[in-house]
């Protein structure tokens, strides 16, 4: 019974919060219920057992690609104003991405309706006692590591592209001469004087 309430109270939560990132006017806002709906959706993967995929909705997805999500959004100079007003440009091709949208959902439902999917002797055998991580863990480290790097290499670049995007010239600011604090010596920091009493020290 406790299973079924929480199901559908995640289930629920993330239609919600999808809904609300969708139509919410202020991106950052948008953000916000985005995280709210990964949250959910890692606690629907911890229901059917796959608590992998519900670390990774949580590490990576809210730890790292919803927060780049907002730092970009609060850090780039963007007129949404501008962005909503060509709204009806793009009204067309919104719908019709909407109507391909739906489509696919209606076949999905309809195949999901026909009966599950015989994968058994397609799966690669699983020893039971090893857990769903190890499992996973083995599995990506070995036959997969090079696919695995590759999107290690690609979230580097959305890194770089990031830090490039938001950097921006500013002028009168003092540069870091790192090489010129290197060669400093501490003869130079320091230097000693014998002021006459009742007289300062000339800089």
């Amino acid at each position: 019974m406790i299973q079924a309430i929480a199901f559908y109270l995640f289930a629920i939560m993330v239609i919600v919060s999808g809904a609300l990132t969708i139509t919410s006017r202020n991106p950052v806002h948008a953000v916000l219920w985005l995280i709210l709906a990964f949250f959910n959706a890692a606690g629907l993967m911890v229901l059917v057992g796959a608590e992998f995929i519900a670390m990774l909705l949580v590490i990576v997805y809210v730890g790292a690609v919803a927060v780049l999500f907002l730092f970009v959004v609060m850090m780039l100079n963007v007129d949404f104003a501008e962005l909503r007003a060509g709204f009806a440009r793009y009204a067309a091709i919104g719908l019709a991405l909407a109507i391909a949208l739906a489509a696919e959902v209606m076949i999905a439902f309809g195949a999901w309706s026909a009966g599950g999917i015989e994968l058994a002797r397609r799966a690669a055998p699983i020893d039971p006692g090893v857990s769903n991580i190890a499992a996973i863990g083995q599995l990506l480290y070995t036959r997969y590591l090079f696919v695995f790097e590759g999107a290690g290499l690609v979230l580097l670049v959305a890194m770089i592209g990031a830090i490039v995007l938001t950097h921006r010239e500013r002028g009168g600011v003092r540069g870091q001469n790192i090489s010129r604090q290197i060669a400093r010596r501490p003869q130079d920091a320091t230097r000693n004087t014998q002021p006459v009493i009742g007289q300062g020290i000339e800089l």
